[in-house]
């Protein structure tokens, strides 16, 4: 069974060796499936095809038969398959024949595909197997909806960015599940732990398995010496940061947190800001911050963020290429903003930040988050008000209609790992180990000011954006 092999692979790894040749092992690159979750921007389009190049040009210098490399964002039409499941029926009906593996990389994932290969042939490809590197909470967290509440490290899942692997029995049976069972209208929030918890099933199906040579460590690190995959690199550096004049910022607040959370906007990034304002239902000059003539709703902001986006294309504001909205409780770099928007073209319209989805199991839409921060190339914008879109009510919910909105123009929603819509608390630690954050979002039993300090602060990105990342600049 598949818990008498865990056994075996963990605990007698010396008696285990000597039957690795019998058993029904991965032989050849052609059977393993590589899905690179790529995203349809085209800085990142760009990104996932030199990472397919690279796989394609290794397996030719090994003279094998080059093993199918696809595309996450190219495959269907489906908005939803970035979300993983609602495409496994199709991907088990392309490869569930003639496959062994399918594995999944994003796309700062670095793989030495002969070290993968060597991986891959410890297991059984008979059997039903999730592997990776296992990631867990250290308490519970509202993320992962308070899951495993009593011993939250208990559950492991995987950290997407070391690439993870579903063997072709467990894609079928997790594909006619889908099928039969259609995947239900819900929130998608961290879509690994998600993954894991599908594949658990309450205990019926696989643990994630550990696979020590599916790293996070830097691809040129000492420590990276057994490793089949790596990371490319820390942080993106496309070329120069953007100018801090050519983002503007707009915070959205209220008369009841003038002086609770404004104050450590002050305190913390608002000085990093050449151009920013503050929204609110009251007029107070001592901030200042502007009415927007919107009552403040206790729920959602669709209405003020509508009125943000008019007033960012009016004559009322300076004309940049970025608008960043954030809330009042939002702790974000923008020096790391700076360096990351380098990567992207604002003539395109970009709508940039952390991506939750909703109903996408049944057509339906992403979104970014507010709490985290949303970016939005001037061209976006534009697109947004020329479209019949607006708020159902004020007080909807801002982020997940502006979702609605993009998905109706057919425009994507890009996704980063380096904002976040919760504290740092929330989320694993060996996940923001390997990342340079640009956001966290609300002040609920943390010091913020602190925070931002440990997590966000960087004296060498205020005084020089080339000091963090001379060694990973990639000109695209």
């Amino acid at each position: 069974t598949h818990g008498r092999y865990s056994i075996i692979f963990t605990r007698l790894p010396i008696l285990f060796l000597p039957i690795l040749p019998l058993l029904h092992t991965v032989d050849n690159l052609r059977e393993i499936v590589f899905v690179i979750q790529s995203q349809s921007n085209s800085f990142h389009m760009s990104w996932a095809e030199r990472q397919r190049a690279d796989l394609l040009q290794q397996t030719q210098s090994l003279t094998q038969t080059p093993p199918p490399v696809l595309l996450l964002h190219s495959l269907t039409d489906n908005e939803g398959d970035w979300s993983i499941l609602p495409l496994l029926p199709y991907l088990s009906s392309l490869f569930g024949k003639n496959s062994s593996w399918l594995v999944f990389l994003e796309e700062e994932t670095n793989v030495k595909v002969t070290k993968l290969l060597q991986a891959l042939r410890k297991f059984d490809r008979r059997k039903e197997w999730f592997l990776g590197k296992p990631l867990h909470d250290e308490e519970s967290t509202i993320i992962h909806h308070y899951a495993f509440a009593e011993n939250p490290s208990i559950f492991k899942y995987p950290d997407f960015s070391a690439a993870w692997a579903l063997s072709i029995p467990l894609l079928d049976r997790l594909a006619n599940k889908v099928r039969d069972d259609p995947l239900k209208s819900d929130f998608t929030i961290d879509l690994k732990h998600e993954v894991a918890l599908y594949i658990w099933e309450n205990g019926h199906g696989p643990r994630l398995t550990a696979v020590p040579e599916l790293c996070t460590e830097p691809e040129h690190s000492p420590t990276a010496q057994h490793c089949a995959t790596t990371l490319r690199r820390p942080a993106p550096l496309c070329g120069e940061p953007v100018k801090k004049e050519d983002i503007f910022v707009a915070v959205k607040t209220c008369k009841k947190f003038h002086s609770e959370r404004v104050p450590v906007v002050k305190k913390t990034w608002e000085r990093e800001a050449s151009l920013l304002e503050y929204y609110s239902d009251h007029t107070d000059p001592s901030i200042p911050t502007i009415d927007l003539g919107v009552p403040n709703t206790e729920r959602g902001h669709c209405g003020k963020t509508f009125a943000i986006l008019e007033r960012y294309i009016s004559d009322a504001v300076p004309k940049t290429s970025w608008l960043l909205v954030v809330d009042d409780d939002t702790l974000i770099s923008l020096p790391r903003l700076q360096m990351l928007l380098s990567c992207y073209n604002p003539s395109e319209p970009v709508c940039l930040g952390e991506r939750y989805g909703y109903g996408l199991g049944q057509g339906g839409y992403s979104y970014i988050t507010g709490g985290g921060g949303m970016v939005f190339s001037r061209a976006a914008v534009v697109r947004l008000l020329a479209s019949d879109c607006k708020c159902y009510r004020d007080d909807a919910p801002d982020d997940m209609v502006l979702g609605m909105c993009l998905n109706a123009l057919g425009l994507p929603v890009t996704h980063s790992s380096l904002f976040h819509q919760a504290r740092p608390e929330d989320y694993s630690r060996d996940f923001l180990a390997h990342q340079v954050p640009i956001s966290f979002h609300k002040h609920w039993n943390i010091d913020p000011v602190a925070v931002f300090n440990r997590w966000l602060k960087d004296e060498s990105v205020s005084t020089s954006p080339h000091g963090l990342n001379k060694s990973t600049k990639e000109e695209l």
